[in-house]
């Protein structure tokens, strides 16, 4: 039987729990036998995007090209799970065009707890003006309308997250 392939797109806040959530996702997928590639956005930004600075244009161009490799890989059976904070709702819309079996998971998480939990500093950094175009201080962020999953990560367990994602591919049809 071929692998179908799908994306999973995390999207939310700084520090909200996307990068966490990604890789305990993959270790539960790779688990039952899928293949699995994570694009973080930490990542992706020194490897790929390198160059990019964190202008609107700069951000959305990052996210087309986290969304052109997530399009090839799923495309060819591979599971991909971008974790980004892709605060943009009208760039998601348009991955979400591109991509097939596109299944959007909306971190929530309010800005205070995100704020807490930030081990470099960069909230305490933005706010204190050091740090330009930070999402949720100075620059907006725009939840998702309709994601296929929101977790609450002050509310729920790591566990309970990652559960909630497996439900909904389940039910999808994609596990």
């Amino acid at each position: 039987m071929a692998h179908k392939g799908f994306t999973v797109w995390f999207t939310g806040l700084p520090c909200s729990g996307k990068s966490t959530l990604a890789r305990l996702l993959e270790k539960e997928l790779r688990a039952r036998g899928k293949y699995v590639e994570v694009l973080d956005g930490d990542e992706v930004r020194q490897r790929l995007s390198r160059g990019l600075g964190f202008s609107k244009e700069d951000r959305d161009e990052n996210i087309r090209r986290i969304s052109y490799v997530c399009k090839l890989l799923s495309r060819n059976g591979v599971v991909a799970i971008a974790a980004a904070i892709s605060p943009y709702k009208a760039v998601r819309e348009e991955a979400r065009a591109e991509i097939e079996n596109f299944v959007e998971v909306y971190v929530k998480c309010p800005v205070e707890v995100c704020a807490e939990r930030d081990v470099k500093g960069l909230y305490k950094k933005a706010l204190r003006g050091e740090i330009k175009n930070f999402t949720g201080v100075s620059d907006p962020y725009e939840p998702p309308d309709n994601p296929e999953v929101i977790v609450e990560t002050d509310k729920e367990t790591t566990e309970e997250s990652v559960n909630k994602i497996l439900s909904k591919l389940k039910e999808m049809g994609l596990l």
